[in-house]
């Protein structure tokens, strides 16, 4: 998976909104494949307009705060690669960390906001409290 700071520089150097879309699809495309049996209605993201598909794991970490490891998926390109931006910032981390994730300053960062459809930054949100869910549930376990 490529790193957070990585993609944070890559947009940096592209200044053209159609490359950083191309981007942001191969991002995706680098996402590696979700076996169907994880394809459940469990693992959906509601308030998602396409599919996503997100299953969660941890690792033990220090002082009851476990490291998150998320997947995820979806049946729409950029979708799926707006997934791969959000697991770079959030997989591998302690919940600790995954629960204060702010989403609204990295899209600000990699100027998303202002370029994500309603339907996309609506969904995004999902996905990003489903995660955070994930870590506050992995903490109070």
């Amino acid at each position: 998976m490529t790193s957070l700071q990585t993609i944070i520089d890559d947009f940096e150097y592209l200044e053209d909104w159609e490359d950083r879309y191309r981007y942001i699809i191969e991002i995706g495309k680098a996402l590696p494949d979700m076996p169907e049996e994880d394809r459940t209605e469990d693992n959906k993201v509601k308030g998602c307009a396409s599919q996503v598909w997100l299953v969660a794991s941890t690792e033990p970490g220090d002082d009851g705060d476990p490291v998150m490891i998320f997947r995820g998926d979806s049946d729409a390109h950029i979708v799926r690669g707006l997934v791969g931006v959000v697991l770079a910032a959030t997989s591998g981390h302690k919940a600790s960390e995954v629960e204060s994730f702010d989403e609204g300053a990295l899209l600000s960062q990699l100027g998303l906001g202002e370029h994500l459809s309603p339907q996309r930054a609506n969904g995004l949100r999902s996905m990003v409290m489903r995660i955070k869910a994930h870590a506050a549930a992995a903490r109070a376990a």
